[in-house]
């Protein structure tokens, strides 16, 4: 501001001096201290190329047959808004002539154009910076150069490197004058990093009630390099330095210390790139709190808000802690007063906690409440939906116009939608992009934006693997956003019609003659659109023969055909967390001299049977979750058909096609895991799982089918009948199953019990990317009288997983198996890859 008054002062002195000039060569008198008033005749500008005459003289403000005085401030502002364009290095108005009645003056500006910048280079800079810089500075070709441009640039890049920990970065600019363009320079900001700038120590002086640990941990950005730092950056940044301070006042704060405050602290060079900061303290008497009064509240009493707040005469005055009890911590770990009331509709809510009375070192507060009116939902807008139809969307809100508002199921609401997988979830659950609540206090009621990122969904797979001594080829399409009622409709179709959530599966798998697999699904989560009563159907088909080579027989097969409908329903009790999950599946399997490592050789065997399964999702989303939990108790058995048997059938005399006509168990299965996410996004992952396949008669025994086949990777390259793969990294597959005489897996009772802790590396719609350490433990029996859950088969290992959209998710582990497998040597080192979302 003081260089444009300057400039402008300047401008004000010599206007008189150029008139002046011009009035001698045209001899016109002039008396300064009585300034001439003309009419403006005409204005001319010279000396321009780039901008037009008649931009200029608008610019300039002057019209043409108006009145002017000469000199004045009508000229000197004309100047200086020519000025503020900063296009131009010389500016000066002139009179150009007078009227022969000398009434009428005509004005001439005689402009100097700055140089245009034809190029805007870089060196010192790493290519990763270059574009980096280049965002943040924004400069385009063609532009005017002026001292602001180079000043504020020279700034912007210095503040660039201070942030990495280049704190003594200097930049020098270079000005080329560009020989194949006129009137342009080239422009080089010729940047020297120097050394980069570390913290080797802070030291906290006066700290003595506050432990330094505590302090050092207080400090997010600024930290020194002590062990305990040592995967820690230990740059030094100005600014957040400053935040990180403030932090340390935080954690006096919360040990009580109400008072305390920072009364020195330097930064110096301990040596050449070292810093050492001191940060002195004063801390000052530790307070405790006394008295709590609430005053303005009618919806809760004051005992009710106290169970919530938890915070007792005696208490130390923890200022921090208060602000979370009252308004809520982002970490959710407990209550808070403010989830309390906006859950019941009080949108327009405050309290302000006032200190009313200091007596010693105790502190009476007193709780002033607005509570004013309970506030409903309004317009509910959805944006962002490109594909998926807006009903869709609405039918998973629980946020309704009408509803009282509820901040609760406003979260609710945007877990769904991360769940859907038609969206992208980080952005969803991001309370910054993810939606936008505006309240109307005059109303009372409140609107709500749900701002949605579509990402796709739909994968195509297409890959070979080596399974069962052959190559096994696989193609496989799954649309994840189906919409059924759509498919007579010819515009819907790009490439099939999408929008209504549905999911439609199907997948083929051979090796020609050899193995050949086929299978349909199909699931519509809203049955009839009005209720969460979702809808699943599928068919599947596999025959397996001994064609390893093609001069084989390939009479000698076993065939699997069936069908499954299921029919799942959201319930409202315990919470509408949970979905209870009734399916009914037909099997049939078909052997032709079928002797090769199974219980029998020729026959059919048919698998009718009814499952029922309780379970309960409150992850916050599919892909990379931070919170929640997922457990799955479930029940699959057939009818008993040996109980309506006369009591003294001898099932050892019948044959193995007699005997396994009609397949019976009863299957018991639970599945539990549970995310906590720790610091940031690292989580940790823990899980449990169980199975057990049992019998309804002992003389029949175990059926041959539905049974555990545990230990690698849990993936196979085709599998013929039904057995339940279980992964255990760090173990060959199947290698944890039990075997009997005959060679045959027998596999009936399995347990399961993982830990991993999850780190992402990429979190995009396009494609999300984390690392993962775990350790593991399993394993599997052939009888209930041999279970024993603490005998397990150890393992630990890495791994990553990539999920792409059109891939699904994909991933690579290595694990070492730490115990001996069936008599043999241990595990050892085993690399695992997945393909789909393992459990």
């Amino acid at each position: 501001m003081k260089i444009r008054i300057f400039l402008f002062i300047l401008i004000l002195l010599a206007i008189p001096t150029m008139i002046l000039a011009q009035q001698k060569k045209t001899g016109i008198e002039v008396d300064y201290s009585r300034p001439a008033k003309y009419i403006l005749g005409g204005v001319r500008v010279e000396g321009v190329k780039l901008i037009g005459e008649k931009q200029i003289i608008q610019q300039s403000g002057l019209v043409v047959g108006s009145p002017i005085v000469i000199p004045s401030q009508q000229t000197a502002s004309a100047v200086d808004k020519l000025w503020s364009q900063r296009f131009f290095s010389n500016v000066s108005l002139e009179i150009d002539s007078l009227s022969a009645k000398r009434d009428t003056v005509y004005l001439v500006f005689r402009l100097q154009e700055r140089p245009r910048v034809s190029r805007w280079n870089f060196s010192g800079v790493k290519n990763s910076e270059r574009s980096e810089l280049q965002e943040r500075l924004n400069l385009r070709r063609n532009t005017e150069l002026s001292e602001y441009v180079i000043k504020s640039s020279v700034g912007v890049i210095k503040a660039y490197y201070q942030e990495k920990g280049f704190i003594n970065a200097s930049v020098n600019v270079i000005q080329e004058t560009d020989t194949m363009v006129k009137n342009a320079v080239r422009v080089t900001f010729e940047v020297d990093r120097k050394t980069k700038v570390k913290i080797k120590k802070i030291n906290f002086i006066g700290n003595d009630h506050v432990k330094e640990g505590k302090l050092v941990s207080a400090m997010e950005k600024t930290r020194d390099m002590r062990f305990r730092n040592i995967l820690k950056s230990h740059k030094f940044n100005a600014k957040e330095y400053e935040k990180d301070k403030q932090s340390l006042i935080r954690a006096f704060n919360e040990a009580g210390y109400r008072d305390a405050r920072i009364v020195r602290d330097s930064i110096y060079y301990i040596e050449e790139g070292r810093l050492g900061i001191d940060i002195e303290f004063e801390e000052g008497p530790r307070y405790y709190f006394r008295n709590i009064k609430w005053t303005g509240n009618s919806v809760y009493t004051a005992e009710q808000l106290n169970s919530v707040l938890m915070i007792k005469k005696g208490d130390v005055y923890d200022v921090v802690a208060l602000q979370k009890r009252l308004y809520g911590d982002p970490k959710k770990e407990f209550a808070d007063i403010n989830s309390l009331y906006t859950d019941r509709g009080y949108i327009f809510f405050s309290v302000n906690p006032v200190e009313t009375n200091i007596v010693g070192d105790s502190v009476d507060v007193e709780m002033r409440i607005v509570e004013g009116k309970p506030a409903t939902f309004n317009n509910i807008i959805i944006t962002g939906n490109n594909i998926t139809n807006e009903k869709v969307v609405r039918r998973m809100l629980f946020t309704k116009p009408g509803y009282l508002y509820s901040q609760s199921m406003l979260e609710r609401s945007l877990r769904e939608i991360a769940q859907m997988g038609n969206f992208d979830p980080e952005h969803a659950l991001d309370h910054t992009r993810g939606y936008s609540v505006i309240p109307n206090q005059l109303t009372n009621t409140v609107d709500i934006t749900y701002n949605l990122a579509e990402k796709p969904n739909s994968q195509f797979e297409l890959s070979g693997g080596w399974g069962g001594y052959s190559f096994v080829g696989t193609v496989g399409v799954s649309f994840n956003n189906f919409s059924l009622r759509r498919i007579f409709d010819k515009s819907a179709w790009k490439p099939v019609p999408l929008g209504d959530s549905q999911t439609l599966s199907i997948r083929f798998q051979t090796n020609a003659l050899y193995y050949t697999a086929a299978s349909v699904n199909f699931v519509e989560p809203w049955l009839f659109g009005k209720k969460p009563v979702s809808f699943n159907l599928s068919g599947y088909y596999s025959r397996q023969t001994n064609s390893y080579y093609i001069y084989q027989n390939p009479d000698e097969f076993m065939e699997v055909y069936g069908i499954a409908m299921g029919i799942g329903s959201r319930l409202k009790w315990p919470d509408n967390y949970f979905v209870l999950y009734h399916e009914l599946s037909w099997q049939n399997y078909r052997l032709n001299d079928w002797g090769y490592n199974f219980l029998f050789d020729k026959g059919i065997s048919t698998n009718i049977s009814y499952k029922i399964s309780l379970s309960r999702n409150s992850t916050d989303q599919p892909i990379y979750p931070r919170e929640g939990s997922d457990f799955t108790l479930s029940l699959q058995l057939t009818p008993p058909y040996s109980l309506f048997a006369p009591k003294d059938k001898d099932y050892s005399a019948l044959s193995d096609q007699e005997r396994y006509r009609w397949i019976e168990y009863h299957k018991w299965t639970f599945k539990g895991s549970l995310y906590l996410k720790l610091v940031g996004d690292l989580v940790l992952m823990t899980r449990a799982q169980f199975g057990y396949l049992g019998y309804y008669n002992r003389g029949l025994g175990y059926s041959p089918f539905e049974g555990y086949q545990v230990g690698g990777d849990g993936m196979s390259g085709y599998n013929t009948y039904g057995a339940e793969i279980i992964a255990l990294r760090g173990y060959e597959n199947y290698s944890l199953t039990p075997i009997n005489s005959k060679g045959v897996y027998v596999g009936h009772i399995y347990d399961k019990f993982t830990v991993e802790l999850r780190y992402p590396i990429i979190l995009q719609p396009t494609s999300t990317i984390f690392a993962l350490a775990f350790v593991e433990a399993g394993n599997c029996w052939e009888n209930i009288e041999d279970f024993n859950p603490f005998q397990v088969k150890r393992s630990a290992g890495i791994g990553v997983r990539i999920m792409l959209p059109m891939i699904g998710l994909v991933g690579v582990d290595w694990g070492w198996g730490f115990d001996p497998v069936n008599g043999s040597n241990r595990g050892g080192s085993n690399f695992h890859f997945l393909i789909g979302q393992q459990f």
